[in-house]
Formats: C-alpha cells, sequence, structure tokens
C-alpha cells in the first residue's frame, strides 16, 4: 500500500513537471491559430497519454 501511494505521487509530479514543461516549449512555438490554446493542450495530453500506457506492460 505504501508502494503504491509513493509510486503514484511520483507518477502525478513526473506528469505535471512534464507537462508544466511541454505548455513553456508551447508558447516559443509558433503554433497555428487554430490549435492555439486549450485544443493543443488536448492534443498534448492525449500524446502524452499514448506515451505512458506504454509503460503499463513493463511491469507485471
Amino acid at each position: 500500500s505504501l508502494f503504491f501511494g509513493l509510486g503514484g505521487a511520483l507518477g502525478f509530479t513526473l506528469v505535471l513537471v512534464l507537462f508544466a514543461a511541454m505548455r513553456e516549449r508551447l508558447e516559443a512555438a509558433e503554433v497555428p491559430k487554430p490549435f492555439k490554446g486549450t485544443s493543443i493542450a488536448m492534443i498534448t495530453a492525449g500524446l502524452m497519454s499514448l506515451a505512458f500506457m506504454g509503460f503499463a506492460g513493463l511491469i507485471k
């Protein structure tokens, strides 16, 4: 139970840090006008979720 709690907290912190870094990079990038704001954030969140789904099969 302790390890699941620590693992969840560590994973949540990792996602928050990665998402904040991605948003900072997107502010400096030239994003087309239709994709600015929430839409690019949703696309980024979807791509990050696909990347993290790859980790699901590593530990059984």
